[in-house]
């Protein structure tokens, strides 16, 4: 009989250690990223006071990349008290499409906020790692504005790297504490929002004030100021301008990187200078272009100042090179750029005054032309592609990228397009590295490959089939080409003889 009670132990002993082990299987199994489509997509959202959607695409880099800190990040928010929900949606998928353009997904990954049942969007702008990911959203799915009783309050939200708007005030009632909180709903994804009724609390700044007034605490220049102005429009603008340094730093410092961010994203003319850090002559070209940004900052340019260490990707985008700095480069709202190499700090001034008096001739980006180029397909750069544009000929022109997988993957098809019509002098097949040279605004290119075609007589047609197959392309070619004035000639001539 004790045999058998030991038997039976061991028994369940082994089902517990069983049991444990599936439970901790499932447990490492789990997705806490719910997957969603354009078939519950609403339904989800619509549930739900706060939930966060990425946007993705299955061969994009950056979204594998992403994939396993969003997923460990949904963990621990699924603990959260509330829990926050993390989902996604594969944006590649045709059924998916409309969704994607819906939220105004450009690229890759997109992720997007949604409040209220999904009718307050905004942009997810935090970091991608998964302890910057729960951090961040913790501070997004709690309250706009958090208050602020004590000086741990105002350490805790107040840091020397990051932009704080805090509003004092008699009472938290009243138009001027609406509007505050207006304003800290609005834009709470871009900064961090605190309200108080003590400005002895605030570590800068008149220590007296009863309020109502905004306090903007910031990492650049004056490092606060003071609004005494109210109204929504006001407060906005005052946020907004106070918020932009006037030079944005680029370096490798992580913490300007939203910085860098709002400079690229913004619409004006946009004034850059790089340069080594470490060099001699570095404070004195810090200290002039600063005395420069104050002269111009009225007149619609924004200033950033690289070091070149750190600005790698932006030679590279610009197509600048390393023996040209010093350097300075302004990029117009249309895309024009104007380029000062090799400058000196006494240069600056006046270059940029030759430029607002329209004295400086643009700088274009372009590679060699190749020579020779006797390939199928031909290669055309910005220096020549005019020639092409204004050949006289039907040109299918390919802009691409060398690092893109679908133009890797049409690469073959061309060529075998080209080799078709090696014959036919009246149609060209040609490629253009859009990351190494500048698009010509005659074309609008937003993502890779994207197709053109010109006809003989000037008219330009964009390529939008799905079927990117060799006999869709030339089917296309042959529906659009114009005939040259030689061929239809010689053809009239056949006609004629076939007449007699």
């Amino acid at each position: 009989m004790a045999s058998s009670s030991r038997v039976s132990l061991c028994f369940f002993l082994l089902l517990a250690v069983f049991a444990t082990a599936i439970r901790a299987e499932e447990a490492e199994s789990k997705e806490y990223v719910l997957t969603l489509d354009s078939s519950n997509f609403d339904d989800t959202v619509s549930k739900h006071d706060f939930i966060v959607v990425e946007f993705y695409a299955p061969w994009c880099g950056h979204c594998k990349k992403l994939a396993p800190e969003f997923e460990k990040a949904a963990s621990i928010l699924s603990k959260n008290d509330p829990p926050v929900i993390l989902a996604k949606v594969d944006a590649n998928e045709e059924a998916n499409k409309g969704l994607a353009s819906d939220y105004e997904v450009k690229g890759f990954p997109t992720i997007k906020i949604l409040r209220n049942g999904g009718k307050t969007i905004q942009e997810y702008k935090g970091p991608r790692e998964a302890e910057g990911i729960v951090e961040y959203l913790k501070q997004q799915s709690g309250p706009a504005s958090a208050e602020i009783k004590t000086t741990d309050d105002t350490t805790t939200l107040v840091g020397d790297k990051k932009i704080v708007i805090v509003g004092v005030f008699k009472e938290f009632s009243g138009e001027a504490y609406n509007n505050f909180s207006a304003l800290a709903e609005k834009l709470r994804s871009d900064y961090e929002f605190g309200h108080t009724l003590d400005a002895k609390l605030l570590p800068r700044g008149d220590s007296s004030v009863s309020g109502p007034v905004v306090r903007l605490f910031k990492p650049f220049d004056e490092l606060f100021v003071d609004s005494e102005d109210f109204h929504v429009d006001a407060l906005e603008k005052f946020v907004e301008e106070a918020c932009t340094p006037l030079v944005t730093e680029f370096n490798n410092d992580p913490t300007n990187h939203p910085f860098v961010v709002k400079f690229f994203n913004s619409p004006n003319e946009k004034a850059m200078l790089f340069l080594n850090f470490s060099g001699e002559s570095s404070d004195a070209f810090k200290s002039t272009y600063r005395e420069v940004a104050e002269k111009y900052k009225k007149e619609g340019i924004s200033f950033l100042i690289g070091d070149l260490e750190a600005s790698q990707g932006a030679f590279q985008y610009f197509g600048l090179k390393e023996d040209q700095v010093p350097l300075i480069i302004i990029q117009t709202p249309d895309g024009q750029k104007f380029l000062k190499p090799n400058l000196q700090p006494d240069h600056i001034t006046s270059w940029v005054k030759e430029y607002k008096d329209g004295k400086v001739s643009p700088y274009k980006k372009s590679e060699p032309i190749p020579e020779p180029n006797n390939e199928p397909v031909k290669v055309v750069v910005a220096d020549n592609i005019q020639e092409y544009i204004k050949s006289g000929k039907n040109v299918l022109l390919e802009f691409y990228a060398p690092w893109c997988g679908h133009c890797k993957k049409l690469a073959p098809i061309l060529d075998e397009v080209a080799v078709s019509y090696e014959k036919d002098s009246d149609v060209i097949i040609a490629k253009f590295d859009a990351t190494s040279n500048d698009v010509p605004s005659d074309f609008d290119v937003k993502y890779y490959p994207t197709l053109y075609f010109k006809t003989a007589s000037g008219k330009v047609l964009s390529y939008d089939e799905e079927d990117r197959t060799k006999e869709a392309i030339a089917a296309f070619i042959e529906k659009n080409r114009d005939k040259i004035e030689k061929q239809v000639e010689a053809e009239k001539q056949e006609s004629g003889k076939d007449e007699l």
